[in-house]
């Protein structure tokens, strides 16, 4: 057993089973326990249901985008996520850790490289802060965040994934003033921390969907921010 090892939970999503056998073989035989995941969707699930000690994410999945499975998984885990992808350009590094990732592999990579990372990514693991509940609850109003899927009493919303994305936000900080920049850098990405108009479209957006016209739900704090509240 490699040194830090401790019979670590890596979470390996990636459609290659070529890779997957690969990562099987040379990973447990250094003494991490693996989950294997083919997709992105099975990729969120079983970083809520297996709760690893570090996600190993391929790039390229066939149904999401695995910057979106960074997201998702963000939405209620602080679990290191370690990216791997063909593409070595800094566009694609830095798209991958404004996402969510903590760390970037280039394929091709060496065994004794990508456990170096993991060795990383476990020590920073073991300092993180507990992991966040799965699901919301905020009056009548369920948001859960593996299966990206909002509900009020009983009915589920149609949200586009930056709505739904809005929505958790607000849910994660329920009862509490989130401020313009605080919603855009989280919700969108530092770039758009000045894009104050995204909001005023999104808000309307949710308030429709939410059947919350009067603004007793979401509520708007002009020139400061948004509050979701029970109603």
């Amino acid at each position: 057993m490699s040194p830090g090892t401790d019979g670590a939970r890596v979470l390996v999503v990636d459609d290659d089973p070529a890779l997957r056998r690969a990562l099987s073989i040379g990973l447990e035989a250094r003494g991490y326990a693996l989950s294997l995941a083919r997709t992105g969707e099975e990729g969120v699930v079983q970083a809520a249901l297996a709760r690893p000690d570090v996600v190993v994410l391929d790039l390229g999945l066939p149904d999401l985008d695995g910057i979106e499975v960074c997201r998702r998984i963000r939405g209620f885990s602080d679990v290191p996520i370690l990216v791997l992808s063909a593409a070595g350009d800094d566009t694609a590094k830095v798209a991958a850790l404004d996402g969510g990732a903590d760390d970037y592999v280039t394929k091709p990579f060496s065994m004794p490289e990508l456990e170096a990372r993991l060795r990383v990514a476990l020590r920073h693991a073991r300092r993180h802060v507990p992991e966040a509940p799965t699901e919301i609850t905020v009056g009548d109003l369920s948001v859960d965040l593996v299966h990206h899927q909002a509900t009020r009493a009983g009915q589920v919303l149609d949200l586009t994934a930056r709505e739904f994305d809005l929505l958790s936000f607000l849910a994660r900080h329920a009862g509490k003033v989130c401020t313009h920049h605080m919603i855009l850098r989280e919700v969108w990405g530092p770039q758009y921390q000045q894009e104050t108009h995204y909001l005023r479209v999104y808000s309307h957006r949710l308030r429709r969907k939410l059947g919350d016209e009067d603004g007793r739900i979401l509520r708007t704090h002009p020139g400061i921010g948004y509050q979701l509240v029970s109603g």
